[in-house]
């Protein structure tokens, strides 16, 4: 690329290669006018989420023609960046998972993991657009593609209230450029600025013998012995490292967890081997039992009862128990794999209820998938599949007053 041109041609290949001939491509005004935030006052939506944990989460979605550039743009920056991609980073990364991650951990003795502060919107515009001046992007003054580079930054970024530690140490309020949570760039972009802390923390790994591995702000060292301790040369080093990359841990998300106790990664067990927590079985055989024994009307009426206590709440509409079902099965399929006895009788178990009671009527709204991988495997991956153009949706009102 040497132009703006050049670089919408490019737009539009991925985009042939997203929709094939269904691809009606971009024109130049289209993207000079997502690119520049003065022109376009409404590229996104910001709405809030309830954590799992506390608080809320706010969210910014995409208007739909900024969207279907980032998807594109996204496509783009996945393939040029394949070959660099840290080996410790296993979020939002083609061919890796939750399990891949957790497997890392497996059969230790101490399991240590941090968050990091409010991770995609630490992450400022200008360091986007520094970044796309190296390798593999090259997109500098040299080859006179700077321009370039401060088109995808500003594709990418949106200006809203952050917190930044000023250099008295206190957190102050202000607003800035920066990666927001919801854009489809978001997540790889991510990985890109990440680069240099999971090669750095790679090092402090080597250092005191642990193994490291990152999803998305998710950071987790284990070992066969404790170097954890809270005034300890490691936990320095660890807190030195994060700053000078400009992020910071959320102390309250930091905790220790010893062999002989629970220990999870990303969700997952990984005392012996990476595997869902065992309530994560029992509930998916008593539905099974309770549809067996007593017909599907009785069956969800237990499932109901048991799927708002977890949740704490209901969303708009009556989940699906049958939809349900088949995201946890395929779950399940993901971390124990297809030859695995337990999923292949739960599997079987499911099929002969679904061929017995025939045409059940059930929710294939594409919101209420995107739920329940939400409940399972957190707001990046629901984020990350409704992207992917799965769901073939649009943000609308529904699926906000579901999120």
């Amino acid at each position: 690329m040497k132009t703006k041109e050049d670089f919408l041609g490019l737009l539009n290949y991925a985009k042939g290669i997203l929709l094939g001939k269904k691809a009606v491509p971009f024109e130049i005004k289209h993207l000079n006018f997502h690119c520049n935030p003065k022109t376009n006052s409404k590229r996104y939506l910001a709405f809030t989420v309830k954590k799992k944990s506390e608080g809320r989460r706010t969210i910014h979605a995409p208007a739909k023609g900024l969207k279907s550039l980032q998807k594109c743009l996204n496509l783009i920056l996945q393939t040029v960046y394949a070959d660099h991609q840290h080996q410790a980073a296993h979020g939002f990364v083609p061919n890796k998972s939750i399990v891949d991650n957790a497997r890392v951990h497996t059969n230790s003795l101490y399991v240590f993991n941090i968050d990091l502060k409010d991770f995609f919107p630490s992450i400022d515009q200008a360091r986007v657009w520094g970044r796309m001046k190296f390798p593999p992007f090259n997109l500098n003054e040299r080859n006179g593609r700077l321009d370039l580079a401060g088109i995808i930054a500003s594709l990418c970024c949106h200006s809203m209230e952050v917190e930044r530690l000023d250099a008295t140490g206190i957190w102050k309020k202000e607003v800035r450029n920066v990666l927001p949570q919801g854009a489809p760039t978001s997540p790889t972009i991510s990985n890109i600025i990440c680069q240099q802390l999971d090669y750095y923390l790679t090092a402090v790994a080597k250092r005191f013998k642990l193994k490291y591995s990152r999803y998305a702000d998710d950071i987790t060292f284990s070992s066969q012995h404790n170097v954890y301790q809270k005034e300890g040369e490691f936990l320095k080093e660890l807190q030195r490292v994060i700053a000078t990359q400009n992020f910071y841990i959320k102390e309250s998300k930091t905790r220790l967890q010893k062999q002989g106790f629970r220990q999870e990664v990303t969700g997952l067990v990984i005392n012996e081997e990476a595997n869902v927590p065992k309530r994560y079985i029992k509930q998916l055989r008593m539905w099974l039992y309770y549809w067996e024994q007593y017909g599907y009307e009785r069956a969800y009426s237990y499932f109901m009862l048991q799927y708002i206590a977890d949740k704490g709440h209901l969303i708009k509409g009556k989940p699906d128990m049958v939809n349900v079902i088949k995201g946890k099965l395929n779950y399940l399929k993901m971390v124990k794999g297809s030859g695995n006895a337990m999923y292949s009788k739960l599997k079987c178990r499911f099929a002969l209820l679904i061929d017995k009671a025939g045409s059940i009527e059930h929710d294939d709204n594409p919101v209420t998938q995107i739920l329940d991988v939400w409940e399972k495997e957190g707001i990046e991956k629901a984020m990350e599949l409704y992207y992917k153009g799965e769901s073939n949706i649009d943000l609308d009102n529904n699926i906000l007053l579901s999120f």
